[in-house]
């Protein structure tokens, strides 16, 4: 009698197959949903041993500064910083978490603690902090933000009226170092982005999967412990980076700017009445014109997420936010609002823009004839294209919109007729933010 044959067990599924991937979304047995591995994991996980050449790279940036610019702030903050780099370039080659605690805090401390310190010592700093600070007193004692009669290029304030009560404190306390404008434009900034990532999770996939809650943190980069990384980490790495740092020492306006355009998105894609939401995004437009951009795109996102309604309400409680900070100061001299935050940007103020970084825009005002008439015509056909997607395409989900804000604001910067490098911090932070973000420390994030 032939001997009888076990039955032939079924082949394991593949690890793509849909048994499989419906497994992963099974729960624990704690209760609790199986987080998803993060979006870009792989990427940055093959960043764990190069982090050392990332800190080498910024320090030989900040050297290079340090020898070319004829600016005295921006020189002292390449020498501190390329101490600063250097020292953690080091600690990351020694110490097997590269993104820890090792090289983090001798980044931070040489590219924004050190040079802000000394330079708030000296009383050096970029123009902008001073016309914030004079911005806030003329607002304090007259109503208006702007003078009345502007001589030179900076008395001229091309800011919108919220950006001036950065500037009540030195109005209120004078020229004491914690009423330096640059420490409220850090606190701003350094918030919102700390705010932004922690409200972020792929909430449609979190209730399919039965979960009551967003997904915990995920794991940190190259983590050697079963312990999430601290949210303030990816804060602190984002400070450091030289984009970023530099403005934090020597007083870039656009940080608060850039914190609100984050901090909007992110809570446009939670969902829910869009009442905060809207107060971010109306937050942003009341202190620069470079925030406008943000409010279709995070409208659109929170019809999205939330419904037309809700996308509805949070536009109503944008523009009265903006609304509150900019009439009153329009009421107050219209005259000299149109002259600073018009007539100026748009070179027609009689005085020459400091806005001249030799980008497209620039380069076809200056030396093609009509060129500004060119570059103004690009400018306006890549709004409408930005617009035309924002209807075709919606953004579904925060990384979605902040890649399609990063794109418009991109193309605009390179293609204003008056521009300056600095400006491209907005694109970059919101084209890397919510990708670094979950590696240290955010929630997961999806892709529309």
């Amino acid at each position: 009698m032939p001997p009888v044959s076990s039955p032939t067990a079924p082949p394991p599924p593949s690890p793509t197959s849909p048994r499989t991937r419906t497994r992963t979304r099974t729960r624990t047995r704690a209760g609790a949903v199986a987080a998803p591995r993060r979006v870009g994991a792989d990427r940055w996980d093959r960043l764990h041993g190069r982090a050392w050449l990332y800190w080498l790279g910024c320090a030989v940036f900040a050297l290079l500064l340090a020898l070319t610019t004829t600016l005295t702030p921006h020189r002292i903050w390449g020498v501190c910083a390329a101490l600063g780099y250097a020292v953690a370039a080091v600690c990351a080659r020694r110490t097997p978490r590269p993104w820890g605690r090792a090289g983090l805090p001798a980044a931070v401390a040489g590219s924004v603690v050190l040079p802000l310190v000394v330079l708030i010592g000296l009383g050096a700093a970029q123009s902008e902090v001073h016309v914030v600070e004079h911005s806030g007193t003329l607002l304090l004692h007259s109503g208006s933000p702007y003078e009345p009669h502007p001589l030179d290029v900076d008395d001229y304030n091309p800011y919108l009226p919220g950006m001036a009560l950065l500037g009540l404190p030195h109005a209120l306390f004078g020229d004491t170092p914690l009423a330096d404008a640059r420490l409220w434009f850090a606190a701003v900034f350094l918030t919102c982005m700390y705010a932004a990532p922690r409200g972020i999770a792929d909430v449609r996939f979190a209730r399919a999967a039965g979960a009551a809650r967003p997904y915990p943190l995920a794991w940190p980069v190259g983590a050697r412990s079963a312990r999430p990384a601290r949210p303030v980490d990816a804060v602190l790495l984002l400070a450091a980076f030289p984009a970023v740092a530099l403005p934090l020492a020597v007083g870039g306006v656009d940080l608060p700017v850039i914190g609100l355009m984050c901090l909007g998105p992110a809570l446009a894609g939670r969902g829910g009445s869009g009442t905060a939401a809207g107060l971010a995004m109306g937050a942003a437009a009341a202190l620069k014109w470079t925030a406008w951009p943000l409010l279709p795109v995070g409208l659109a996102l929170l019809a999205v997420t939330a419904g037309r309604r809700a996308a509805v309400r949070a536009g109503v409680v944008a523009m009265a936010v903006a609304g509150v900070a900019v009439l009153p100061a329009i009421f107050a001299n219209p005259h000299a609002f149109v002259e600073h935050v018009v007539l100026f940007p748009l070179g027609e103020a009689g005085v020459e823009s400091p806005a001249t970084s030799p980008l497209p825009g620039y380069l076809l005002a200056t030396y093609v004839p009509g060129g500004s008439a060119l570059a103004t015509g690009a400018l306006v056909v890549a709004a409408v294209a930005v617009a035309a997607s924002l209807v075709a395409r919606p953004p579904r989900t925060v990384l979605a919109a902040a890649d399609r804000l990063a794109i418009g604001l991109g193309l605009a910067m390179c293609l204003m007729p008056a521009t300056r490098f600095g400006y491209l911090a907005y694109p970059l932070v919101l084209a890397l933010w919510f990708r670094a973000a979950p590696a240290f420390g955010g929630r997961p994030l999806s892709r529309s």
